[in-house]
């Protein structure tokens, strides 16, 4: 009901909340918009792995080629989105975050990190010819799940500043692709998965990409990019370049952990050894 003002002669409307009837285009931030180009990175690396290797093995209409590329530009699209996810975060703190970014984030981590590795790990299932394409999805819903309980932990719990606790869903990602990129027997690659799966609902401490660290990630996502075109186009060399990127993937992969749990010895030693100090320093007169 309008009501009018008799000395205004102007019309009055009870005052209702602008702002949640702002569109949705307003309320996204530039960091959000990185967020997004995650989001369709993770969708288009499954599109590339069906239309290129998963469709044509099924038609019996495979070409080499066309598969190999179209498993390289999966992951190139998997390490776009691994791009897109440093900076999101970085444009937020310098800029501003909008109130649904962490949401947003969460969400795009999940398709980017979670069903499109998976995806590729089922579809590795059905075209390699020493694997099992039942206990391949098996291993592929435990990566899956475990990017979902990853993601949701980081929701709720509150850490320390500077680390995640467990493998971040990018780099555990990133670390079973080029396992089974690998193409090690059947076996060993479905332990090795299901350890990276391990590791991202694990408590092991991961330091965050920060100042050099975020400089070093960048630069070998794009030294990766590098090593997956030259084997996508059959260069000289190229899958050697291939193997040799994915072992040194697996291999920070395998030994952040280690590093991670012997500082966290050695501080629990020296925290013990100032204790002792102490008490003795306490018990002289």
């Amino acid at each position: 009901m309008t009501v009018i003002d008799p000395e205004t002669q102007a019309g009055w409307a009870p005052e209702t909340d602008e702002d949640d009837d702002m569109p949705l285009s307003t309320r996204l931030s530039i960091a959000d918009t990185l967020t997004l180009g995650n989001a369709i990175c993770g969708f288009m690396a499954v599109y590339f792995t069906t239309t290129g290797v998963l469709i044509p093995h099924l038609t019996g209409t495979e070409d080499g080629g066309m598969a190999r590329h179209s498993a390289a530009m999966a992951v190139i699209l998997m390490l776009f989105a691994s791009v897109f996810d440093l900076f999101d975060g970085l444009v937020a703190r310098k800029l501003r975050a909008s109130a649904m970014g962490a949401e947003l984030d969460n969400l795009s981590d999940l398709i980017s990190f979670g069903l499109a590795p998976a995806f590729f790990v089922v579809t590795w299932g059905m075209v390699a010819q020493d694997a099992h394409q039942r206990v391949s999805l098996v291993a592929a819903v435990v990566v899956l799940l475990a990017v979902v309980l990853r993601l949701a932990r980081f929701s709720c719990v509150t850490l320390r500043d500077g680390i995640f606790q467990g493998m971040p869903s990018p780099f555990g990602a990133l670390t079973v692709v080029a396992i089974v990129l690998l193409e090690l027997p059947f076996l060993p690659t479905l332990l090795a998965i299901i350890g990276v799966a391990w590791l991202m609902v694990s408590r092991v401490e991961y330091p965050k990409p920060r100042g050099r660290l975020a400089v070093a990630m960048l630069s070998w996502i794009v030294l990766s990019m590098g090593m997956l075109a030259a084997w996508a186009l059959d260069a000289p060399g190229g899958q050697l370049l291939l193997q040799t990127g994915c072992a040194l993937q697996v291999v920070m992969g395998a030994m952040i952990p280690l590093f991670a749990t012997a500082r966290r010895v050695n501080t629990f030693r020296d925290n013990r050894r100032e204790s002792r100090a102490e008490s003795r320093a306490a018990q002289l007169p």
